[in-house]
């Protein structure tokens, strides 16, 4: 394996470890900023109330998007095995 290679695969990786996060990311966030609004309208200040919907919601995200996030991973990780076994021979 080259620098080249080395730097694909590096780079291939931050973008699948990227996919792979965003779902929860984008969820999570979203439910935060819904939170902070309603706390900010009825000015409510409690700090634990944002921990429990943005839990419950990660929690049914990775429900739901666990098959894409895991095809995703093992497609990376079955080319990354593949590219390396052919350029060891």
């Amino acid at each position: 394996m080259n620098f080249a290679d080395a730097i694909s695969l590096g780079r291939e990786a931050i973008f699948v470890a990227l996919l792979v996060a965003a779902p929860v990311l984008i969820v999570s966030m979203v439910i935060g900023i819904a939170i902070s609004l309603f706390q900010a309208v009825t000015q409510i200040q409690e700090p634990t109330l944002t921990f429990i919907p943005k839990i419950i919601a990660s929690a049914l995200t990775i429900l739901f998007f666990g098959p894409f996030m895991l095809a995703l991973l093992t497609d990376f990780m079955a080319r990354a095995f593949t590219h390396a076994m052919t350029t060891i021979r």
